[in-house]
């Protein structure tokens, strides 16, 4: 799986630099002064790099948790997320992570700790209850057997007091989770669409089917479930395949088990739509009732209100409106 790593000086003696270089004996290991004198230069094509990705060790310096918009949480009222991970194993056509980095290689800071320091002193810090979302610029759970991230983390939240942990994934990689007893203060957020438009958009995503499988063996554990439906896409038939997406959740997944449902129309930063339409000037998803401004491209407001509504009345059939969030 990782051919090629990229060891970044100073982050030799790290426990998770060790732990991995003995996981993958037979890799390339190249040694570099700074992560971004591999991951940074503009003139890298993140196409290619998608076929193989190298993975990046490094240190992670400065500031290790950011506030999120407010309108991004779930219903906390101290909200940040933090990367130990940039990139993704999947190859999502709508993701703004392509748009947002250079390459495609996988750079996992390996300096846990200090993580769990700064998110320590945050907690602390506001004496209330805080989340923390893992899957920004990354899948929490997808490179698990590379990273061992839920593994390493979840002890540490079971811990922590005040402090909530969101994993957001579209991985069914769940067996670190089986292993431990569900933790109170935590929310296993999987990602969905219609299977069509996965089929069409999320290339390498595991199947629809078998991602409510996963959250429907975790919620019979005891893990609290988050349905994150964004970006919603406007499509043909878009109550058919929404009304048949939340169905054939429901079909197994108990009610109760649902922590939350987040709901935002498909947008992302202007730069970064600039970008990704360049490497594919031919997805018919580019090509479809999008408005651009000097800060975002998405759908029209009236498409994007249409939508949201829509979607929003469907989960209503089966969520009180208290858990329903909306992501604008």
């Amino acid at each position: 799986m990782i051919d090629t790593i990229y060891l970044e000086k100073g982050a030799e003696d790290f426990p998770k630099t060790i732990e991995i270089l003995s996981r993958f004996p037979n890799a390339s290991v190249i040694s570099c002064g700074h992560y971004k004198e591999v991951f940074n230069p503009s003139n890298q094509s993140f196409r290619l790099q998608k076929k193989n990705p190298a993975l990046i060790l490094a240190q992670q310096r400065g500031k290790l948790t950011h506030p999120i918009p407010q309108s991004y949480g779930v219903g906390g009222k101290h909200n940040f997320y933090f990367s130990h991970l940039l990139n993704c194993l999947y190859d999502c056509r709508y993701c703004f992570l392509q748009g947002m980095y250079p390459s495609a290689h996988y750079l996992l800071f390996v300096n846990f700790d200090d993580f769990k320091q700064e998110i320590v002193k945050t907690v602390h810090t506001l004496h209330e209850e805080s989340w923390f979302f893992s899957g920004y610029d990354c899948d929490s759970l997808a490179l698990e057997s590379v990273t061992g991230f839920a593994a390493d983390f979840l002890p540490f939240f079971r811990e922590l007091p005040n402090a909530w942990l969101e994993l957001r994934t579209k991985s069914v990689a769940i067996q670190s989770l089986q292993k431990v007893p569900p933790l109170e203060r935590a929310v296993v957020a999987f990602s969905l669409t219609p299977e069509e438009l996965s089929t069409q958009l999320e290339h390498g995503v595991p199947a629809v089917a078998s991602r409510i499988k996963s959250m429907t063996q975790l919620a019979k554990l005891g893990w609290k479930i988050g349905l994150r439906v964004d970006p919603l896409i406007d499509c043909e038939d878009f109550e058919k395949r929404y009304q048949r997406l939340f169905k054939q959740i429901f079909k197994d997944l108990s009610h109760d088990s649902v922590h939350s449902v987040s709901v935002g129309a498909f947008r992302m930063p202007a730069g970064f739509f600039k970008k990704i339409e360049k490497q594919y000037p031919q997805e018919p998803l580019f090509a479809g009732n999008l408005s651009q401004n000097k800060l975002m491209t998405g759908y029209r407001k009236d498409i994007e209100h249409d939508l949201v509504e829509k979607c929003s009345q469907i989960i209503n059939q089966w969520i009180d409106k208290s858990k329903i969030f909306f992501c604008t």
